[in-house]
This record gives structure tokens, C-alpha cells and sequence, in this order.
């Protein structure tokens, strides 16, 4: 099994190797492009679920600044 998927990945590979670069290029892109962007998306929502889980929001719904103090109400 891993032997004839080896022996086809060597025949895809020889076939983009003979391939004029802007075909190649083209081809690339064509495969890459779509396949990056859903890794980005996947570990987009990977994150967000993970700083959710791991930050809830405060009470009242209002995200939480460490960095900032409330001064109080001003006279």
C-alpha cells in the first residue's frame, strides 16, 4: 500500500518537474493557496476556543483590561 502511494507520488512529482515554471507556479498556487488559508481558519478557531476556555468574559459581558484602572468616578 505505502509503496504504490510512494510510486505515485514520484510520478506527480516528475510530472510538475517537467512542467514549464508557470504552470508549475500556477499549479502551486492553485493547491497551496486554498489549503493555507483553511489551515489559518482551522487554527484561527483552535485559538479562540482555547482563549475562551481558558479567559472567560467578566461578569456583565464587558472584556477584561488588566492593563487599565479605573479611576473612579471624577470630580
Amino acid at each position: 500500500m505505502l509503496d504504490a502511494i510512494a510510486q505515485w507520488w514520484d510520478g506527480v512529482e516528475l510530472w510538475m518537474a517537467q512542467l514549464p515554471f508557470p504552470f508549475q507556479f500556477a499549479l502551486l498556487m492553485a493547491i497551496l493557496l486554498p489549503l493555507s488559508l483553511g489551515a489559518a481558519r482551522l487554527i484561527d478557531r483552535v485559538v479562540d476556543n482555547a482563549s475562551s476556555r481558558f479567559n472567560p468574559p467578566a461578569p456583565g459581558g464587558a472584556p477584561v483590561e488588566p492593563d487599565r484602572v479605573d479611576p473612579g468616578p471624577s470630580s
